[in-house]
């Protein structure tokens, strides 16, 4: 079995889950979300933790055990902390205001881009050149902040564009004549 599977996952204070069949639904102070099991996946609630196991040992089952407890920690982590992805804008002009369920970005095009907020995220300016993404699933605030940047990727003669907080961008040298 996969070793990530071994581990338990340990359910903080303040969280509850409820096992229905193939069901997991997990609530804590941040929200709740749920997730359907593979039937080859067995999920055991012991005290203050959850334990994944195989129901036959196939290669495909010990795999999917691994990444179904990788999914199942995520919640829990979702639902008592909640994750969050920052985005910088570099770039002169180059702005973001946060204006109810919209965010507006100003990118260099000659039309302001507005970036409706979908239910269960909330997104934060701090500063006109910073974007903070909040939210309690972790894949749905990676694609808010991935679709964010891929209004202006960072382009690698100056760096100008919407990158993530620890990205790296690889500078080219320009032309030389």
């Amino acid at each position: 079995m996969s070793r990530i599977a071994n581990n338990p996952i340990n359910i903080p204070t303040g969280v509850d889950v409820n096992i229905v069949g193939n069901l997991v639904t997990i609530k804590g102070n941040k929200g709740e979300l749920s997730h359907t099991i593979h039937p080859l996946i067995k999920l055991e609630q012991m005290d203050n933790a959850l334990k994944t196991s195989t129901k036959n040992d196939s290669k495909f089952a010990k795999a999917l055990s691994g990444t179904t407890r990788s999914l199942i920690q995520n919640i829990v982590t979702g639902v008592s902390e909640g994750f969050e992805r920052k985005l910088e804008i570099i770039g002169v002009g180059y702005r973001a205001a946060v204006s109810g369920k919209t965010l507006n970005l100003t990118l260099g095009f000659s039309h302001p881009v507005v970036f409706k907020i979908p239910e269960g995220i909330t997104i934060e300016t701090p500063s006109q050149t910073e974007i903070l993404i909040k939210g309690s699933d972790k894949q749905q605030v990676g694609q808010v902040a991935a679709n964010i940047r891929s209004y202006r990727p960072p382009e690698p003669y100056k760096g100008k564009g919407v990158r993530y907080s620890d990205e790296r961008i690889i500078r080219k040298e320009a032309k030389k004549s």
